[in-house]
């Protein structure tokens, strides 16, 4: 099975592969990502002008870069039936941790 699917804290690891794997993968990548942008939008407003503008720019490029590592990820099996789930867990995964980095990178200047 693909790495993500494998990951520490993956929130569907008790669930069978099957259709219902790739649906909760899908739910919990949206929860990544509203918990992703809930987080960024906070930290956003307490960024003075400069260091705002460095961290969109980074956030558009680390979406791109997302997307783009789930998509080669999803290519590697081929059209294979796998390919949803591993695309939903990849993107999962990703983002999650991507909350985690800026938490870590950019979390004290909320206490400012």
């Amino acid at each position: 099975m693909a790495q993500h699917m494998n990951v520490p804290g993956n929130p569907c690891q008790s669930i069978g592969p099957n259709s219902s794997e790739t649906q909760c993968f899908i739910t919990a990548s949206q929860i990544a990502d509203r918990d992703l942008n809930s987080f960024y939008g906070k930290l956003i407003t307490h960024l003075d002008p400069e260091n705002r503008k460095n961290l969109q720019a980074a956030q558009r490029l680390w979406v791109q870069f997302r997307d783009a590592n789930c998509r080669a990820e999803y290519d590697l099996y081929g059209g294979a039936s796998a390919g949803p789930t591993v695309r939903a867990a990849c993107i999962e995964a990703v983002t999650r941790h991507r909350t985690a980095e800026l938490k870590i990178m950019y979390g004290w200047t909320l206490d400012k």
